[in-house]
């Protein structure tokens, strides 16, 4: 199966997206934002898509006490064309020493 590169998708969705925000800076000049998943620091540019780039990262509150843990979840590069097995998810909890 064929995968679509990355710089492909980011030119088809870079303007016109179901997660783009625009905001309003100084003057007349304007800020975009996203808001896809996998996309951390919430920018719209291809370097931190979450819709172009094979690898990205996720961290969210997770588990059962979502106060005391967080979920990390990384993609696997090898499951693009598989969209259930396409995340690797791990729950850190507080106060439990990670392995890895």
């Amino acid at each position: 199966m064929a995968t679509v590169p990355g710089p492909l998708i980011w030119e088809i969705v870079k303007r016109n997206n179901s997660f783009l925000v625009k905001e309003f800076g100084n003057g007349t000049a304007s800020v975009q934002f996203s808001k896809e998943s996998n996309n951390l620091y919430n920018l719209n540019s291809y370097k931190h898509s979450g819709l172009a780039n094979k690898k990205t990262v996720t961290i969210q509150p997770g588990g059962k006490d979502k106060d005391q843990s967080v979920l990390l979840a990384t993609t696997k590069t090898k499951k693009q064309g598989k969209p259930s097995s396409l995340l690797h998810k791990s729950v850190h909890e507080e106060g439990v020493p990670s392995h890895g």
